[in-house]
């Protein structure tokens, strides 16, 4: 399987919010803006997103890939029911993106590197 469809299949298994299948996609150790995290610490770091947002859909709308590397802009549009991203839950839908660049190794992601547009989420709060 390429690399983009391995990619691809991961997002797909966010969307439908299967966490327990990120081991077909993600090592058991990896690294999350250089910080080191076990597979469980990361299901665990974006199982509150999925939560505060029922309506969470990662859309690739750019994604180059490489033999061994992914960089994707995702889209989200989201209207979130409770805290989320560390801003207060207002009923507000909130429309921004995330640049993420992700090394795999045996067709597993190893290394994220994530900029979430927070700023755009700062001005649609009004804040």
């Amino acid at each position: 399987m390429a690399l983009e469809d391995t990619y691809r299949a991961y997002l797909q298994a966010l969307n439908e919010r299967r966490l327990d299948d990120l081991a077909e996609f993600v090592h058991d150790s990896l690294t999350y803006n250089d910080e080191p995290l076990t597979r469980e610490q990361y299901a665990a770091m974006i199982a509150p997103d999925l939560t505060a947002a029922p309506d969470l859909y990662y859309d690739a709308t750019i994604l180059v890939a490489t033999d061994t590397q992914i960089a994707c802009r995702i889209q989200f549009d989201v209207t979130p029911q409770s805290e989320f991203l560390g801003f207060p839950a207002t009923g507000t839908r909130l429309v921004f993106a995330e640049h993420v660049f992700y090394d795999f190794t045996d067709n597993r992601i190893k290394a994220v590197t994530s900029l979430i547009d927070r700023w755009a989420v700062h001005q649609q709060l009004g804040r």
